[in-house]
Order: structure tokens, then sequence, then C-alpha cells
């Protein structure tokens, strides 16, 4: 008999595993997760409000937060994006290929290999969560051991909510072949998730319980006005599932189940062409010139023919100007930037950004008349600017990530760092085209936003506003995020645990600054810092002034321990 753990699928699925366990990133993620769990045990809103942390709604909300703003979504197209592409990067094809190994099991090894190892890094939140109980913490209500509760949750809104997501960006970076394609559709998960739900508030109620990923739709048990429930009540509430949370999670299974479908019905494996017949080729050998004549150097000018002479007035010797300096430097930096912007220019996820930054843009204008602050102008820039921070935090961690790597990965990195120019040269043109591509698409935001202003009948348009806001606050944010990124890709020296400690860092900070923490040594963009009155004032400027110091920091950082050497 045949053993099953010898199978094909079981061969890729196993390799899977173990290529996984020997990189750095899941160990990075599970880390990040137990500490996330830690302080949403003992820090979190439990015990201000009297709740039991290891209650059944108190473990079932965590579960929750945990699949939405830890940044989840982005951590599982690290994992689940390139898992078929590698293969292709790393020119290991042709081995894998040669293999008894079906197209079958080859996507559905690869598919749930690399999900089992997202599930082991996910689960260290709920292990971690779970083992919190027998730790004694002042003002905390718990209460009996609870076992259950945790996996329960875990698997219904953790598990499936991702076994969709992973589905989707394993579909996509399978079929286009490229990475790029699965960052833009990461990038692109909170602006389009949040859009969808505004959406699906003047859709039918079951259209939403269909098709929502995470399940926000199906409510997941807890019923409308639950939160303004007693601690008490909460306590010793049980979360039961109806029938509209069930649909939903079938129905994710079935996507899931599509998307793998059409990933074996498009996935090619092309055999080696076996060849019969062996071609030899044939070495010709030419006879030897009948005459052979070397004329030696001659320096005088009467060797020359007239027409040579014609010739050589007519020549213009090349401008010879200095390598060195400033203005060389300025000038390599601009050559270098022409390079990146043709690069940047072939990434698809541009296709995706672009009409997405527009529609965030035009859907930040309130659609009613509401009371503002000052005006409809600084209402509206207001919220783009908070949607197109967000938005572009996610863009300069994945695109910048790419552009630093990039070299590396296609082989030609020898010949980038053979060029006669400084290092500073191969930083600064990186940090500045993503600075560049970061402010075009704050302007195209901005001018989307004044038309939807203009259509919806807020006016006048205050311009001053839209350049004020834009430029005290997304401006030198805008240059703090890219010098941060730079600086910890040539630190981190990979890419994937530079998106694991920038997402995990941005999701703590958030976490931090929507409870209050928002101090600004630690809060260089001002989130919930500002207000429209006090941009002018010497206070904020200062703040900015800090921010964009911090940034040169960051770069001196970067040049210093930059791995190529001048």
């Amino acid at each position: 008999m045949r053993n099953p753990f010898q199978t094909p699928f079981a061969a890729v699925f196993t390799n899977e595993v173990l290529l996984n366990s020997k990189r750095v990133a899941p160990y990075v993620l599970a880390v990040f997760f137990a500490s996330n769990a830690v302080l949403w045990w003992g820090w979190g809103p439990a015990v201000g409000l009297g709740w039991a942390t290891n209650a059944d709604f108190y473990i079932q909300r965590n579960m929750g937060a945990f699949s939405f703003i830890l940044g989840l979504p982005i951590f599982t197209a690290v994992i689940m994006g390139d898992v078929v592409l590698r293969d292709f990067r790393l020119d290991v094809d042709p081995i894998i290929f040669s293999k008894p190994v079906g197209r079958g099991s080859y996507v559905l090894g690869k598919f749930l290999g690399n999900f089992f190892v997202l599930v082991c890094c996910q689960s260290a939140f709920a292990i971690t969560y779970f083992l919190l109980q027998w730790v004694p913490f002042s003002g905390m209500v718990v209460l009996p051991l609870r076992i259950v509760p945790y996996f329960k949750h875990f698997f219904f809104i953790v598990v499936i909510s991702h076994l969709v997501l992973a589905a989707v960006y394993f579909t996509a970076g399978t079929l286009s072949r490229n990475s790029r394609v699965v960052s833009a559709l990461a990038a692109s998960f909170y602006p389009a998730y949040i859009a969808y739900q505004l959406l699906l508030k003047s859709l039918p109620r079951i259209v939403g319980v269909i098709s929502d990923p995470l399940g926000w739709s199906a409510q997941f048990g807890l019923g409308p006005g639950i939160w303004n429930m007693s601690a008490d009540f909460l306590n010793q509430y049980v979360v039961t599932y109806g029938l509209d949370a069930y649909v939903n999670r079938a129905s994710m299974i079935i996507v899931t189940a599509l998307c793998l479908l059409i990933v074996y019905l498009r996935f090619r494996i092309e055999p080696m062409k076996q060849r019969s017949d062996v071609h030899f080729s044939k070495l010709m050998l030419s006879e030897a010139p009948e005459k052979v004549a070397y004329s030696g150097p001659s320096y005088g000018l009467s060797d020359f023919p007239p027409e040579a002479l014609s010739v050589r007035d007519r020549i213009t010797l090349p401008k010879v100007t200095s390598t060195q300096g400033p203005p060389a430097t300025l000038y390599k930096i601009v050559a270098a930037m022409a390079v990146e912007f043709r690069l940047l220019r072939t990434e698809r996820g541009l296709m995706v950004l672009i009409p997405l930054t527009l529609i965030l843009s035009f859907f930040s204008v309130p659609f009613s008349r509401i009371a503002t602050e000052v005006s409809y102008s600084v209402t509206s820039a207001g919220n783009t600017a908070n949607m197109l921070l967000l938005l572009l935090g996610c863009v300069i961690v994945f695109y910048t990530g790419e552009a630093m790597h990039r070299d590396r990965e296609l082989k030609s990195q020898p010949v980038v760092w053979s060029t006669p120019a400084s290092n500073s040269v191969l930083l600064l043109s990186k940090c500045f085209i993503m600075t560049v591509l970061s402010l075009s698409l704050v302007v195209a935001g901005g001018l989307t936003t004044i038309v939807a202003q203009i259509m919806r009948g807020h006016t006048p348009i205050d311009f001053s506003a839209y350049l004020i806001i834009n430029g005290v606050v997304v401006v030198p944010s805008i240059v703090f995020m890219t010098s941060l990124v730079v600086a910890l890709n040539v630190l981190l020296r990979n890419k994937y645990l530079t998106y694991v400690v920038a997402f995990g860092t941005g999701a703590v900070l958030f976490y931090l600054y929507s409870n209050g923490y928002n101090h600004w040594l630690y809060n260089p963009v001002i989130y919930r810092l500002w207000k429209y009155s006090d941009l002018t004032g010497v206070t904020i400027l200062g703040y900015r002034l800090y921010c964009l110091v911090v940034a040169a920091v960051c770069l001196a950082f970067a040049h210093i321990f930059f791995e190529r050497k001048s």
C-alpha cells in the first residue's frame, strides 16, 4: 500500500512548510501577534469598563478586531502572494515539474502549505490570549477557565475570513506572475473595504451577508444594541451564530473553492520536450587570408589623405564635465530618478491605485449639508488628507520595498553597484521618486475632491484650505514615511521582514493614537493633533520641523548602513 505521506500533494505541502520554517517573516509575525494579545489583554478597554477578559463576548470582539485592525489582510498577502512566483523567480520550476507532480497537487499543495503556516502564525494570538487566563492583573475581571470560545471564534472569524483572502491573493499572484499586482491589491484592501461597507448600506442586506469577506454584515452573533448593555450582562452573554453567519462562512468557502478551481484550469505545467534526434554543430575552418598587412601608428599629418583631413576638421570634440561636486551629484540623482520612473511606469498596480485614489477622494466629500467646523472645503480637504495618509502609508511600504530590492531579485545589482555613483545617489533617487509618486496621488485626490465639492453644491471653494492642509499635514508626513521605510529596508535587508515591522509598528501606533496616547514625540504625522485653526501656528510648525529632522536622521542611517561600499 502506498504511503499517503509520500503522495505528490503531501510532498509539495511538506516542502512549503519546511521552506517557510527557514524564513524570518513567519517567526516575526508570530511574535508580533503574541505581543498584541498581551497588549490587548492588559491594556485594552476591559479593565476600565469592567468586562471579563475571558468572557465569550470579549473573546469574540477581540478576534474580530484581530482579523481587521492588525493589518492581517496585508500580512496574508505577504505569505500567500508569491507562492508560485517564487519557484519561477528562483528558476527551480524545471526541477519541480520534472517530477511526477500534477498541476492539481502542485496548486493545492502550494496553497494549503502556505495557508497552514499563516494559520500557525495567527494562532499565536489565540494561544497567548488563552494562556493569559492564568496571569493575575490588578483590577481585571476573570471568569472561570474557558477553552472552547477561544478556538471556536478564532476558526469562525479569523481562519475562514483569511482563507478567502488568501485564495484571492494566491490567484492574483499565480495567474499574473507579478508580485506587484498582489501588493496593489493588499494596499487597496482597507480603502476598498470601507467604500464597500458604505455601498452596502444602500443594497439589500442579503448582498452583504453573501459577499462580505470579514463577515461584518452578518454581525456574527452580536445583535443590535449589544454595546450599550451593562458589564454584568456582557460577561454572562453567550455569543451564538445565526443563519446569516453560517451562510456568510459557507459562501466564503465556496469563493475559495472557485478561486482554486480557476487557478487549476488556467495554470499550465509545460512538460519538457523530448528529442529523439541529436543535432551536432559543425565546426568550419576557413583558409587563411592571402595577405595580412599591419600598418603601424603614424603621427604625421602627411600620412592622412585630404578626405580624412577634411572629415577630421569637422569632428566636434565631446564636452568634458566634472564627475565630482554637488552639480554632478544632482545630475546623477536626476538621471537615476528617470530610470526609476521608467521602471515605475511598468507597475500594473498603478492601474488600480490611481482609480482607487480618485474614488476614495470623491467619496470623502459629504453627500448632504452637515455642520462644519470652518467650511466645507476644510472638512473635505481634511477627510481626503486623513484617507490619503492611510492609503499612501501602504503604498510607500510596498512600492519602496519593491524598488529597494528589485535589483537584487533581478540579479542586476552588480551592474548597478558598479556605476560611478555614490550611495546617496542610489538611495535618494528611490526616496525621491516615491515621494513624487505620493505627491502626484495627493494632487489627483485634491483635484477630485474639489470637483466633487462643486458637483454637490458645497461652494464656495476655499483653495487656501487645500494648500494649507496638504502642505502642512500631508507633505511632511509623506517625506517622513518614505525616509523611514528606506531606512528600514537598508537596516533589515529583507523586504518581507520590512513589511511586517512597518505594518506592525503602524498598527501598534494607531492603537495608541486611538486611545489618546498621541504625543508628538512618537506621532510625527500629527494624527489627531491638529485643527485647521492651528495649522499656521508656531506649535504645529515646530511639530513639522521635528518630522523633517527625523526624516533626515533616517536617511543618514540608511546612508551609513547601506550594504554597498563606495
